[in-house]
């Protein structure tokens, strides 16, 4: 009688101890934290893919990660000027490449022919999204999205 008991007792108290994990860098939702504003952005080469000759936005305002089952999701939002602009993307430096396990993009958008005045900030955000395979996800530390004004990091 005793040594069910006693067994019970430890499975018990070994559950409860697992909790602890929700707040831990071995579950993989915690993985990247909140982004954090850095006023200066990092200087960019000439590394993309692509020859875009769309602007940079003004300021990248939130960056936000989330796991999926084959990788990431890298969303950034950004408040425009006016509203009309189109197009948004977060354009990969380096070839999609980490660089010391920095994977750094531009987030770029098309500029409206004819801007259009809107009252409200949520008529003028735009979002942009990049999926991550779990190949770059395994070498990247940190994010970094770039704007004409600010970027926005977050780190594992």
């Amino acid at each position: 009688m005793k040594t069910p008991l006693a067994l019970l007792l430890i499975a018990s108290l070994s559950v409860t101890a697992c909790g602890g994990l929700r707040e831990s860098r071995m579950n993989p939702r915690n993985w990247f934290g909140s982004s954090s504003e850095e006023a200066a952005r990092p200087d960019l080469g000439e590394t993309s893919n692509v020859a875009d000759f769309r602007p940079l936005v003004p300021q990248v305002d939130t960056l936000t990660i989330e796991r999926t089952s084959s990788g990431a999701i890298i969303r950034a939002d950004a408040v425009m000027p006016s509203a009309g602009w189109w197009d948004p993307q977060l354009v990969a430096e380096n070839f999609g490449r980490p660089q010391g396990g920095v994977l750094t993009f531009r987030f770029v958008a098309a500029a409206p022919r004819t801007p259009v005045a809107a009252p409200g900030a949520a008529a003028r955000t735009i979002s942009a999204v990049y999926a991550m395979t779990q190949a770059q996800l395994d070498t990247t530390v940190e994010v970094v999205v770039v704007g004409a004004n600010n970027s926005r990091r977050a780190r594992r």
